[in-house]
């Protein structure tokens, strides 16, 4: 059960320091990298992740949850650590104690936090989101005395004033409109508070798709997310800047058995699939509960002694069905790439992604439930976890 033995992700932390020197060198100089590290660093795993980040100088990062930034104090992650989402008033005692940074999500959510500072006699360290177009947190930053108003708060230590681009990933007249309208939005603002004689917030409004096709914005933080990890959102995605990005991640998984499927038979659950010839198949040790999207049953194809392998049958909760009839050497215990290289054959995220009609965003963020992470071959094994009591 333990290392290469079932299934499990391999992660190249020299490609993750590759790339965050690629956007180090995409963005203006004095702009930080806050990469996003959400969802467990996008099934990558937060805490190897963001360790590895400390050591090529990033010391800002964000999460969607309390809980997501507490886990990473207790990995020993120092810096700023910045909840992009809504805690519960319940959990500003954990923000406080583990010095996290909240997201106001608007004033009256900035007053009940200001209120629990007062009575902690603490200051809650806190980033102002705006809202410039994208209608999910913040105030609308033409609402410019409501945002004010927040400064007016004793007990809050407003560290940052950000928003979010929607659209920055479309290259549509009407998408691109619309993204350098947001940015106006939100430069207005910025100029509204400094005229007021608000300052010494830091500024913020691009993810992966900001940075890669609006370069030449000057804030004081970036906020890379999937394409840190060296994948775009889709396979089709096209942007300004030609980043070298490699991927950071491959799954990985082990034939367990290999049968012969006669003509006429079918298999699986459904029995959804019916061999129109004599057949090899083989079981493979991965299935939707290690976060295999089970649309991509009979669909797709996996990478075996550098051959591809179509999916084929039914996905069950932790076992597949492989096509291996033109892969006459295949047996028990090879190595299953449904992510990554094998032989002079790839397999992206992307491509996967499109089979299972949704995003690399969505797909890698559900990989990392069950599975161990294990070094790839390239990185360092002392910067590499696997926790068992996942």
């Amino acid at each position: 059960m333990y290392g290469k033995g079932r299934a499990w992700l391999e992660l190249d932390l020299n490609h993750l320091n590759h790339n965050v020197a690629q956007f180090q060198a995409i963005l203006p100089p004095g702009c930080e990298l806050m990469p996003a590290v959400k969802a467990d660093a996008y099934g990558h795993g937060a805490g190897p992740v963001c360790r590895a980040l400390q050591k090529t100088g990033v010391h800002n990062f964000c999460v969607a949850s309390v809980e997501e930034g507490i886990k990473l104090r207790k990995e020993g992650i120092r810096g700023q650590i910045l909840i992009l989402g809504y805690t519960h008033p319940a959990l500003f005692a954990a923000v406080q104690e583990y010095d996290l940074t909240q997201t106001v999500v608007d004033l009256e959510y900035a007053e009940v936090l200001n209120d629990f500072g007062g009575r902690r006699r603490c200051r809650m360290k806190a980033h102002v989101g705006v809202d410039t177009g994208m209608h999910r947190l913040g105030e609308r930053s033409t609402d410019v005395e409501k945002i004010l108003e927040m400064w007016s708060l004793s007990s809050l230590d407003i560290r940052g004033v950000f928003s979010h681009l929607c659209v920055s990933d479309g290259t549509t007249e009407e998408e691109t409109a619309f993204t350098k309208e947001q940015i106006r939005k939100y430069d207005t603002l910025i100029r509204a508070l400094h005229l007021a004689g608000i300052s010494g917030f830091k500024t913020h409004l691009q993810g992966s798709y900001g940075i890669l096709n609006y370069p030449e914005l000057h804030y004081d933080y970036a906020r890379p997310g999937i394409a840190l990890y060296g994948v775009l959102s889709s396979s089709g995605d096209s942007v300004r800047c030609a980043a070298d990005l490699k991927p950071v991640l491959s799954l990985k998984t082990r034939i367990e058995c290999v049968h012969g499927l006669h003509t006429g038979e079918a298999l699986g659950y459904g029995l959804t699939f019916t061999a129109k010839r004599e057949m090899k198949t083989a079981v493979i040790s991965v299935g939707y509960a290690d976060g295999i999207p089970r649309c991509l049953s009979n669909r797709g194809y996996a990478l075996v002694r550098g051959k591809k392998a179509p999916i084929i049958g039914r996905i069950c909760m932790d076992q597949m069905f492989l096509d291996v009839t033109e892969i006459p050497e295949a047996v028990p215990g090879d190595e299953v790439v449904l992510i990554g290289s094998s032989g002079a054959e790839k397999l992206s995220a992307a491509r996967v992604a499109a089979w299972s009609d949704t995003i690399t965003n969505e797909l890698l963020s559900r990989l990392g439930a069950r599975l161990q992470r294990l070094p790839a071959e390239a990185a360092d094994p002392e910067e590499m976890v696997h926790d068992m009591t996942r």
